[in-house]
Parts: structure tokens; sequence; C-alpha cells
């Protein structure tokens, strides 16, 4: 008789064996699936990601150029004993060259790129600045130098707005993650080179009655040059002033002013139109950030510039992702390794029943091949069975087990966040308040990733090709299964498996 005819006979005599392995290998498959197509969804979501979120590198003076490259100023004096001599840095203000930032633009992988000067101005006629109502009431005790916008401890001026010149408002990450957006008029382009267009925030142009195409003038810090400005749009904020920031006038987000970056360097002082306190790009593969930095590094000067990559937004998004993938990847070999244990010791008491069978099918000649080859066909049936019902049920256990770990992964990765970010905080009140360097980028990255959508949910569909790699994986599952299980009892003689 035919070994698949005898395969076959068998399942249908014993239907509760049949359905016991159909079972059991429906609930290993249906893990398989599941696991499959959540790293399949995770792998899919991280490459959306990719696409959506761009990484951004950062070109700026080098710590070292800034400080005089190291070289020290030294000046000696004299005691009743002996000469001290007191060693300090000299800090020089080095701008980048737009030459040097347009060479890096112009590399693959950049999505856009900006070119950012910051400076502050002093309110001329036809602006006031938003104020809180402490800072107004108490404007009597502090006079012209208080914290207002005159001095800030010392004869240093503050001003009463905070520039930001930039190449391209739409490119800078203000608007671009949908912090500040533009209400009325229009936007900074490379058109507005060379003018005093600017654009300012709904409330402060309220308060003052200014409209698109209303003029206004604006004062250097130091008071020596007196700009009269050209409203081009207005913009409206999702930031808020809080602590300090509600105090002084310039730290308040209603109370920055954008320009192009030439008129952010005239308030500034620099002369030098082409030159920008930075350049910002952002890139459109995220994943290729190290290769490009290594490719701007050969563009310019590295003892001049660094180059400092942010991606820390979008690796706050995938690295529950990325998690969640590899946890899958790990279902997949752990219950194909368990389901190949199982059914080996299900099929090794199954054959053990059968051992008068088999013994009587090997004394009259049926080869131990054909034998093995039996047991496969019936459990490539169950196989089969379980594989249609995994497909059809994979899905939707997919979706609860991989939703339920993106959903514990994602609350895991907020909590590290909202831990470095108290540190980063705490770190910055520490090293110089409200003017402390760093400040403001940081507070802008830490609203960027309140601003951001959370990858929560996971897209888990079936699709041919993993189930093709499950009928794949069940078929060596059932090979290694039914050979294991059958070693025992196929390598004895005919008779000893009779009179056993």
């Amino acid at each position: 008789m035919n070994f698949i005819k005898r395969g076959l006979l068998s399942l249908w005599a014993k239907k509760g064996r049949t359905l016991l392995l159909c079972a059991v290998f429906s609930a290993i498959l249906i893990f398989v699936l599941a696991g499959l197509t959540i790293k399949s969804a995770a792998e899919k979501a991280t490459e959306n990601a990719q696409n959506s979120l761009g990484a951004t590198v950062t070109l700026a003076a080098s710590r070292e150029a800034m400080f005089g490259g190291g070289q020290n100023d030294t000046s000696t004096s004299d005691s009743s004993s002996t000469d001290s001599t007191s060693e300090r840095r000299e800090f020089t203000s080095t701008p980048v060259k737009v030459s040097d930032a347009e060479k890096i633009a112009a590399l693959d992988n950049v999505k856009s790129y900006v070119l950012v000067t910051s400076g502050t101005a002093t309110a001329g006629d036809g602006i006031e600045p938003i104020t809180s109502s402490s800072s107004t009431s108490d404007s009597s005790q502090q006079g012209p130098g208080g914290m207002g916008g005159g001095d800030m401890g010392g004869n240093r001026q503050t001003g009463d707005f905070t520039i930001t010149g930039v190449s391209s408002s739409a490119n800078y990450s203000s608007f671009s993650d949908g912090t500040a957006t533009l209400e009325d008029g229009e936007a900074l382009t490379a058109d507005d080179a060379g003018t005093n267009n600017v654009l300012i925030e709904e409330t402060l142009a309220e308060s003052n009655d200014l409209s698109v195409g209303d003029t206004f003038k604006l004062t250097d810090s130091d008071g020596e040059n007196e700009v009269t400005v050209t409203v081009k749009g207005i913009y409206s904020t999702t930031e808020s002033a809080s602590g300090i920031a509600a105090q002084v006038s310039m730290l308040n987000p209603v109370n920055t002013i954008y320009s192009y970056y030439t008129l952010a360097n005239t308030l500034s002082g620099n002369t030098d139109e082409d030159t920008v306190d930075s350049a910002i790009y952002t890139l459109s593969e995220p994943s290729k950030v190290t290769a490009f930095t290594k490719a701007a590094e050969k563009v310019i000067d590295t003892d001049t510039y660094d180059l400092t990559t942010d991606d820390q937004l979008y690796q706050s998004m995938i690295t529950p992702l990325e998690n969640v993938s590899s946890f899958a990847k790990n279902i997949v070999i752990l219950v194909a390794v368990a389901g190949i244990i199982i059914l080996t010791l299900i099929v090794m008491l199954m054959i053990r029943e059968r051992r008068y069978e088999i013994g009587v099918l090997l004394s009259m000649g049926e080869s131990r091949a054909k034998m093995i080859f039996q047991f496969f066909t019936e459990m490539f049936v169950t196989m089969l069975i379980a594989l249609v019902i995994a497909t059809f049920t994979g899905n939707i256990v997919g979706n609860v087990v991989g939703n339920q770990l993106l959903s514990q992964e994602t609350t895991t990765s907020q909590t590290d966040t909202q831990t470095q970010q108290g540190a980063n905080n705490q770190q910055g009140n520490q090293n110089g308040g409200p003017g402390g360097g760093g400040s403001g980028q940081m507070g802008g990255f830490n609203t960027a990733v309140q601003g951001s959508t959370e990858i929560d949910d996971l897209n888990i569909t079936v699709q041919p090709k993993e189930v093709a790699i499950l009928a794949g994986l069940g078929l060596v599952i059932s090979f290694f299964s039914i050979l294991l299980s059958s070693f025992g009892i196929l390598r004895l003689n005919p008779k000893k498996i009779l009179i056993g």
C-alpha cells in the first residue's frame, strides 16, 4: 500500500489524535505568525518614521576656535614676596561662512537646510514688547536696566526682543515642527536677503495694532543702530513663557521676531553679511547620519567648525519599535523551538502506540525511509490544516500582542525621556540661569519631543510573504519532530519491535 495513502487512512481512522495534532500545531503556528507579522509591522513603522522625521546636523564654530584655539592670554601681577601668573582663555566669536555652509548643503541626503543668526533688539518707535504684570509693576524699582529688558546684572544689555535670523522660515524648526504657524502674510525666503522684512507673533501684533505691511523701528542692544522694519507676516506659537522667561521680555516666545539672517547680523553688529551663527541641515534618511557627517567633515575645516547631530526625536520614536521587533523575533525563535520539542514528545508517544503496525510493515519489507515519510505525510496534512487556521486567526493575535508590547515599550521610553529631560533642566539651571548657553536649543528639543506624535499603533496585517515563511517554518518543525521521535524505534529490527 502506498505510504501516502496509509498516512491519510491513519489520520481518518484516528480522528481524536488528528484533532489533537491540529490543535497543538495551530497554536504553534499562530504565535509564530504573530511574531512574524509584528516584526514586519515594526520594521514598516520604522521605515515610515525615517521618511516623516529627519535627523538634523548643525554646523557651528568649534569650541576650541571660539576660545582662541587653546591659546592663553597671560597677565602677570606683582606681590610682596613673589610674582604670580594668572592665565585666562580669551573668547572670540567665530561665525560660520555661508560659502562653507553651502558646501555641505550640496551633499547627498540633505532634505532641507536653514542658516541661522540670533541676536537681540530694543523696541523703537511703533512697537512695545509683551511684558508680564509682575515685570510691569516692578519696573519702577528695576529702572531701564531691569529684568524687563535692560541691564541684567552689571551693564550688559539684553534687549526687548529676540531676533532670529533665518534663510528660510519654513525650514526653521519652530515652523517645520508646527510649534509656530504662519497666520497671515508670507514666509521668509531667499528673496528677503538684504531686506528688513520680519515676522512677528500675533499677540505682539495685536498689542501694538500692527498688521502685514506696517512698519516699526528696532534698535540694536548697544543703542547705536536704528532700523526700520516691515511686517511681512504674522505667526502664532504654541510655546508659552513660564518662570524666569515670563519676567524677561526677550525670553518670552511672543517677543521673538524672525527676519532674514542679514538683518539679524546688522542688529548684532556683524558687518559681514556672508556669515551666520550656525547652519542646520535636515536629513532625508536619518539612518545615514553618520555617513553624512563623515562626508561633511571632508569639505570643511574641522579645526574651525564642529558638526553636531540631533536625531534624538527620531531615536525616541523608533526605540520602542526596535524593542518590539527584537521581541517579536525572539518569539518566532522560541515558539519554533518549543514547537519542535512539544510535537516531538506528542509524536513519540503516538509512534510508541503504533509499535505493532511498524513492526509488521518492516517485516513485510517496507523501508524505514517510507515509514518516516508516512509519519511525515500525516504531520504535513495536519500542518496544512493548522496553517489555514493560523492564517485567519494569527492577525488577531498579532494585533493584540503587538500593540500591547508597543504600548509598554512606549511608556518605558517616555519615562526615560522625562527623566533625562529633568536631568538636563537641572543641569541647565546650575549652569547659568536664563542666559545659560544652550538653554534655547534644549528648550526647543523638549518642545519638539512633547509635541511629537508617538507611534502608538501598529498596522499588523498578514501578508503572503509571512504566510510563505510560516509554511517553511511549519515544514521544518514537522520534519524535525518526526525525525527525532522516530529515531528510537526505527533503529530497531522488526523482530525486536514485535517481541517488545
